[in-house]
């Protein structure tokens, strides 16, 4: 979905979806920049790289998902293993 204004060429995902894991992310990203120290160099970066404060929240948010699929991703292959493990020792 085209979201260009301006000078600005952007492109998003459908704004609908989940409302409550949007919140949750919003609040996530929120906290990380105020406190983790990580989160507020990887800031400072994009803003250097000439993008607003907003831009670079929307860059945090990409990067926090991809976080949070590895681990769940890898939540999920552990539960398989521990599934098959106790098939074959039954």
């Amino acid at each position: 979905m085209p979201a260009s204004s301006g000078l600005t060429n952007r492109h998003r995902l459908n704004r609908s979806g989940d409302r409550q894991l949007n919140r949750a992310m919003h609040t996530i990203t929120l906290i990380r920049m105020r406190l983790d120290p990580a989160t507020k160099a990887y800031v400072a970066r994009k803003v250097a790289e000439g993008k607003t404060s907003r831009d670079a929240q929307r860059c945090l948010k990409r990067v926090v998902c991809r976080q949070i699929f590895k681990i769940l991703e890898h939540a999920d292959r552990n539960r398989l293993e521990n599934a098959e493990n106790l098939t074959q020792a039954a």
